[in-house]
């Protein structure tokens, strides 16, 4: 039987972290956009993020994620969530999983816990990658002038989430509300996609959340 080394990633220390977004310094920009902004973006950073691999077909599999995360195991083009904690289907046997910052390691280790004896992977990916949590009137406006996908909400219902083109590059879209939506970004794109959502959210105006 193989060991699996698991420890903890995110260092206890008061150590300076910096997410993909920082040079942006949204900070500086909250509260500056127009008051009726159709837009508003918000970086939800240093949460947790995890890639999760097994078979999704296995009743054992699937009890042991419910068991670990108080979450059923979400079927394709979906996420699920409680609070800050989601799952989201990525793949026939992967799933994106996001936590609260800080609890990665604690998470990661119910689910080996949860699971095992079962063949998995879980792989902590949290400082590659980010969240954009878009919201207001005019968000699909803006999805629709980035991407080919189709967002109208016949076809991209609350709950549903993909893989798709955006902006010329790939990333990850999600509905969690009738007017919010969540990007997954990786961090070698985060100044590029800040700058596209700047120019495609102009017309409607865009303000920034802390």
């Amino acid at each position: 039987m193989s060991t699996i080394n698991v420890y903890q990633q995110n260092p206890s220390a008061n150590v300076k972290a910096e997410s993909p977004l920082h040079h942006a310094d949204l900070a500086s920009l909250v509260g500056k956009g127009r008051k009726s902004a159709g837009v508003t973006l918000r970086e939800k950073k240093f949460l947790g993020h995890l890639t999760l691999r097994g078979d999704g077909h296995d009743p054992a599999f699937a009890s042991g994620v419910k068991k670990a995360l108080g979450l059923e195991l979400p079927v394709a083009l979906t996420v699920v969530a409680d609070g800050q904690t989601s799952l989201q289907w990525v793949g026939p046997d992967e799933w994106l999983l996001i936590v609260p910052g800080g609890q990665e390691f604690e998470v990661e280790q119910k689910l080996r816990a949860a699971l095992e004896g079962l063949h998995i992977q879980v792989v902590n990916v949290s400082g590659g990658q980010t969240l954009l949590e878009l919201r207001g009137p005019n968000v699909r406006e803006v999805l629709m002038k980035s991407t080919s996908y189709d967002v109208h909400p016949n076809n991209f219902p609350v709950g549903k989430a993909v893989g798709t083109v955006f902006a010329k590059s790939q990333l990850v879209i999600r509905r969690t509300a009738e007017d919010t939506w969540e990007l997954v970004i990786r961090r070698s794109f985060a100044d590029y996609w800040w700058l596209w959502l700047q120019d495609a959210s102009a017309e409607y105006g865009l303000s920034v959340e802390a």
